[in-house]
């Protein structure tokens, strides 16, 4: 039997990290409101292709952890451009350029926006990690409740925001449509820059 006592941790924790204001859940925004919650899904999803990489990546970053330091400033710097890109999109595209446009990036979107997302790398190493080593030490049995709690929350919420975003069916016709796709670029620009600058801080260069 699994031991459920990490299942409530898991839970807040996916919960928090889904509705947390951040890259991922400005791109689940945007891809909902261009494209509709079919787009959104699967920006929201995209965690459970992209995070057992990291959370591996962030277990052996931990026994070296000067190195670690360093690694997550590359990745901080590289997903601050990134960040900025998609921002500039969202000025670039007219509305009814929205429309018939690809849509089938939204997943590779994701996958790339959480790869390069240092706060994905920051969660797991400062909080995820240490509770699953903890498991590991006490009762291995608690790891995959806490796991399934946390993507289910995780996962659920951000799927949440993206019905509610979709429940206005026209929406899109609104002339405040095009002024709010800006204003999530201009957001995902900020965070590009407090990505640049905390990537330039970990590498020593500021």
């Amino acid at each position: 039997m699994f031991n459920l006592e990490s299942l409530p941790l898991g839970i807040i924790l996916g919960m928090v990290a889904g509705l947390s204001p951040g890259p991922m859940l400005i791109l689940t925004v945007t891809e909902t409101l261009k494209y509709g919650k079919k787009e959104g899904f699967k920006v929201a999803v995209s965690p459970l292709i992209t995070d057992s990489t990291i959370i591996l990546t962030t277990l052996l970053a931990l026994s070296t952890f000067a190195r670690h330091t360093h690694a997550i400033g590359l990745i901080s710097i590289f997903g601050a451009f990134y960040l900025i890109y998609l921002g500039l999109e969202n000025f670039r595209n007219k509305k009814d350029r929205f429309k018939i446009a690809v849509k089938k990036e939204a997943l590779k979107l994701g996958i790339v926006t959480n790869l390069l997302n240092p706060n994905t790398y920051l969660f797991w190493i400062s909080v995820g990690d240490p509770i699953i080593l903890k498991a590991l030490e006490n009762d291995a049995s608690a790891i995959i409740p806490f796991l399934l709690g946390f993507y289910a929350f995780l996962i659920g919420s951000m799927m949440s925001v993206v019905l509610l975003v979709d429940k206005s069916k026209t929406f899109d016709k609104s002339k405040h449509y095009s002024y709010i796709i800006r204003i999530l670029g201009i957001f995902l620009i900020f965070f590009a820059l407090t990505f640049l600058i905390e990537g330039l801080r970990l590498v020593a260069i500021i």
